[in-house]
């Protein structure tokens, strides 16, 4: 399908900046002889001459053979290599002269810079790794939180493939019953479509599935999103003050001071929360503060959790109540409902009885870590329903989609009592979608995109 690159690539793998040691990279099938050029190492025998998998200690020299640095070489012979090409690995001090001058000698040697991505190119083109797996690679590399991360290595090593290989093969099961009913066309008794429609339904069922975790799973990628979410002056930014620890919104008496969206996250048992200051929910005439209230009102729907917070000491109206109680109903399962300032005189007027209410008192600090721990129930049952061990992303995603309009078209067409050969047609181009999702029929043009949001050096 592709031609390998056969020149031989050299990048730094580690991120630049302050460090003991930096990880630079060569790969292809010369590999060993570019470094060659450059290399000497303390047992004043040729690089090449090594075994496989060894690590030598040594000094990459300039023209001149003059020392550029003290360095370790780890010397791998294709195919048994990420990207089944012949790779010389250099572990050299991290100071970005010396970094420099290393890459400056691989060029020179007759190596090339590196593009985004290209190892694991590389190493998809070799069939070292299919699509998903590669795709995973890089989740991995930018995973913020333990799920992710969790997840995506389960992906790396497989999972997602595995899913893919299960249903292919369902469609090929479908295809070959289909294709076998030409040879017993004239036979009454012998009627395959149920067994199709069944294979085809089995198909479904486990799209299906990946279509209802698809937005959570975007949610996790990103971290736990923690909307705090309430009506002006109910104490929203002193809210998001104490759960940090910090006064990282402005807090004044001024109904409507906060007017945009305010983030600000932390590490929580392993995860990544985002909390959400959010404008307060009232009519205004004000377009900056409107602009504001609509987005607090898409907070809602995009949040994993919902703080909704009231002040406790004012009476509600008629107005308040009506949406607080429209949050509620529709976002029940993400709420939980804070009632504000318990410091103050409280109002006996609190007609919202549908949940349970957690008293608090931002200005006190009372009642804080009941709302941690609500939280922290809410994050657990989230992550507790992630049942696929891997990751989709839009582009997986999409080719799931499209596969599942073609199964829906295949089983339409049965009921119908389309010709077979139209159905084999069908069933054929719904293993492609299959087959472009791992990558085996992928067009080039895509997979460079895919790679162009890789990493230079991985």
């Amino acid at each position: 399908m592709f031609i390998t690159d056969e020149e031989t690539i050299v990048a730094q793998c580690t991120p630049r900046g302050s460090g003991a040691v930096a990880l630079l990279r060569m790969s292809g099938p010369d590999a060993i002889n570019v470094a060659e050029k450059f290399s000497k190492l303390a047992s004043k025998q040729a690089l090449s001459k090594q075994k496989t998998h060894t690590i030598h200690y040594g000094w990459v020299v300039d023209d001149n053979k003059k020392h550029i640095d003290q360095v370790l070489f780890l010397l791998m012979k294709a195919p048994k290599t990420f990207t089944g090409q012949n790779t010389v690995e250099i572990t050299c001090h991290n100071n970005p002269f010396i970094i420099e001058k290393i890459i400056q000698q691989a060029i020179a040697a007759g190596a090339r810079p590196a593009g985004p991505g290209e190892f694991t190119k590389r190493a998809f083109l070799n069939k070292k790794i299919d699509l998903t797996q590669a795709e995973a690679i890089n989740e991995l590399i930018h995973a913020n939180t333990q799920t992710t991360l969790k997840q995506a290595l389960c992906q790396v090593e497989g999972s997602l493939l595995n899913w893919v290989t299960s249903l292919e093969e369902e469609l090929l099961k479908a295809l070959s019953l289909c294709e076998v009913s030409f040879e017993f066309i004239d036979e009454e008794d012998m009627e395959f479509d149920g067994q199709i429609q069944e294979r085809l339904t089995s198909v479904e069922q486990t799209i299906e599935k990946l279509k209802k975790t698809f937005d959570q799973q975007q949610h996790i990628r990103q971290g736990i999103r923690i909307a705090i979410i309430g009506k002006v002056n109910a104490g929203k930014s002193s809210l998001l003050n104490a759960l940090l620890s910090k006064n990282r919104a402005i807090v004044t008496q001024t109904p409507g001071t906060t007017r945009d969206i305010i983030e600000a996250g932390v590490y929580r048992n392993g995860n990544y929360w985002t909390f959400v200051d959010t404008a307060g929910l009232r009519k205004t005439s004000d377009a900056i503060e409107k602009e504001g209230i609509e987005r607090s009102q898409k907070e809602t729907k995009n949040a994993d959790v919902i703080l909704l917070v009231f002040d406790g000491s004012e009476k509600m109206t008629p107005e308040d109540v009506a949406t607080y109680k429209q949050i509620i109903d529709e976002q029940s399962s993400k709420v939980i409902l804070i009632q504000n300032k318990t410091d103050l005189k409280q109002s006996l007027n609190i007609p919202l009885k549908s949940k349970p209410i957690l008293k608090i008192s931002t200005k006190n600090k009372a009642g804080i870590e009941a709302i941690e721990r609500a939280v922290e129930k809410k994050v657990a049952k989230l992550l507790g329903s992630l049942e696929l061990p891997f990751l989709i992303n839009q582009r997986q995603f999409n080719l799931l989609l499209k596969l599942e309009q073609e199964v829906k078209k295949i089983k339409q067409m049965l009921t119908k009592k389309t010709g077979h050969e139209l159905l084999s047609l069908h069933l054929r181009l719904a293993l492609e979608s299959l087959t472009e999702l791992s990558g085996r029929t992928i067009e080039k043009k895509n997979l460079d995109l895919i790679f162009e949001n890789f990493c230079v050096g991985k």
